[in-house]
């Protein structure tokens, strides 16, 4: 792995009017990672994914992508620079078909023979995307929706995926597929930091994590350190059975 983080937040601090959401908040997502966000409701996972791509912006501190400032940079520069967002309940565009909500992802971009080649590489990660193409995105089950959502952020070449909630409302067997596609998508070199309520599933495929607390970052380390940890098991691990 590099040594420059691909993404670092540093002493960042996130306002919405004079609610103080994100206090102090250090995060570091090393090139060719998992890392899982952990935390109860209001705990400020998801203001941590608007932070990333500029949808809220710090009052202070500094959030780095490859060593550069992009704190005060627009979400469309963002984008740019290869961060892509797979947003919490999917939020395609449901009167689109599936192909539009794809070329959506690659906005951006202006090579035709690429995106051809990435919308290949889509369709071969999610063959159903590829039978429902022309299908109106509002159409789909909750799991085909997600597969397209991940597709569509796919479709930008990105270099870090931000995942808020991947797994919400999905059937048990979708969500396993989702995790065994964000694990696919990892071993291609595509970073992920990943907002999860199925603390369980997502420490068994993270690298690492980070516990939020009220806006405070209260525990970090592996994955596989925090999954043993007794605090982590009650807050979040209660529902696991071991036979």
């Amino acid at each position: 792995m590099s040594d420059i983080p691909l993404l670092q937040f540093m002493a960042v601090n996130t306002y919405y009017g004079d609610l103080h959401v994100l206090k102090d908040v250090d995060y570091t997502i090393n090139k060719g990672e998992i890392v899982v966000l952990l935390g109860g409701n209001a705990s400020g996972k998801s203001t941590t994914m608007k932070t990333i791509m500029g949808v809220v912006q710090p009052r202070s501190g500094r959030v780095l992508f490859e060593g550069t400032r992009i704190d005060q940079s627009a979400t469309a520069a963002r984008v740019k620079r290869g961060i892509m967002p797979v947003l919490e309940a999917r939020r395609l565009f449901p009167r689109m078909s599936v192909f539009e909500n794809l070329e959506m992802g690659a906005y951006t971009r202006r090579s035709k023979a690429e995106f051809a080649a990435d919308l290949e590489l889509v369709y071969a990660l999610f063959p159903r995307v590829k039978e429902r193409r022309g299908q109106l995105a509002g159409t789909l089950s909750g799991g085909e929706q997600q597969m397209v959502a991940i597709g569509r952020a796919l479709m930008g070449r990105p270099k870090l995926i931000c995942m808020d909630e991947p797994s919400m409302g999905l059937s048990p067997l979708f969500v396993e597929q989702v995790f065994a596609t964000i694990q696919d998508i990892n071993r291609q070199g595509i970073s992920i930091f990943m907002v999860e309520q199925n603390a369980a599933m997502a420490l068994s495929i993270a690298h690492r994590g980070y516990v939020l607390q009220t806006g405070r970052v209260v525990l970090s380390g592996s994955a596989a350190d925090l999954a043993a940890n007794p605090a982590i098991q009650d807050a979040y691990l209660g529902e696991m059975v071991v036979d």
